[in-house]
């Protein structure tokens, strides 16, 4: 038995049947009931114990659909796999009505891990921190955006000179971020890539790196990479839960974080947009 059906017995109680390799760290397994979960295999295993915690309390919000999480350990997470259908204009609707109300599910801080969830997470492949703070401008500075920004410097991917936009941005964060909103439960890595249109209809959402932030942070981050029907899914937010005026000129804002986060891990060409992201800020 491999290591993948081993985990997927292990924490279903069903006998594994079959297995297919998505990567080397992914894979389906078939149950003997016909059932087909996902195991996701982790090298540290503050990730496994940190994307439980954020489906789990992405799901208590009963608002967007996550799948179930049978169990983990230390190197592999177990959940259902999603059958996947096309996306439509009233589901995307619909999730973003859904995605207004997790929003206002709530968190009690901004930087708040989920329960049970490591301060030490990740973002994708990334570390991240979660830290409570009571002030949105001076925390998105401090954990969302300021490590990432030396992180980059110190390996050459940015500049010095091209720090500069970023740290005044941050400087001036106060001023720039808006109206005070109180901590939204974000998803926290909010790409197409996580969002999976079911073949029931309803979109769910995977791969969390879920804490305490400002509901703007997961709009910002539909933006960057697009969406299908992604207007359609901002009117279902807006009839929801209306964002206040001026959001889409912060969304270079919100973006800041994962740029900086893609500039880690991914290089040059994330690090020209964050760039560009905070020059558009300073005006």
């Amino acid at each position: 038995m491999s290591a993948l059906e081993a985990a997927a017995t292990r924490f279903t109680g069903r006998p594994a049947t079959a297995q297919r390799r998505l990567s080397s760290h992914l894979g389906e397994v078939t149950l003997d009931d016909g059932r087909v979960v996902m195991v996701k295999q982790a090298d540290d295993p503050a990730a496994t114990r940190a994307e439980a915690a954020g489906l789990r309390w992405l799901a208590a919000a009963g608002a967007v659909a996550v799948p179930a999480v049978h169990g983990y350990d230390e190197r592999c997470l177990v959940v259902d796999r999603v059958a996947q259908g096309r996306p439509s204009a009233d589901a995307a609707v619909r999730f973003g009505a859904d995605l207004a109300r997790l929003h206002g599910a709530g968190a009690p801080a901004f930087g708040a891990a989920p329960p049970d969830g490591p301060t030490e997470a990740y973002i994708g492949l990334a570390p991240m921190r979660n830290v409570p703070g009571d002030d949105w401008p001076r925390w998105y500075a401090a954990h969302r955006v300021l490590p990432y920004l030396r992180e980059a410097v110190d390996a050459g991917t940015v500049s010095p000179a091209e720090a500069k936009p970023i740290e005044r941005v941050c400087e001036r964060l106060p001023e720039l971020a808006g109206p005070a909103e109180p901590p939204a439960r974000l998803h926290g890595d909010l790409w197409n890539g996580n969002l999976l249109w079911g073949a029931d209809g309803a979109a769910r959402l995977i791969d969390p790196a879920a804490h305490g932030g400002h509901r703007e942070t997961d709009l910002a981050m539909l933006h960057l990479f697009g969406a299908p029907h992604l207007d359609r899914i901002i009117d279902g937010y807006q009839q929801a839960a209306p964002l206040a005026d001026g959001w889409r000129d912060r969304i270079p804002l919100h973006q800041l974080f994962p740029l900086l986060v893609h500039t880690v891990l991914f290089g040059r060409g994330y690090a020209e947009q964050a760039v560009a992201a905070a020059r558009s800020q300073l005006g």
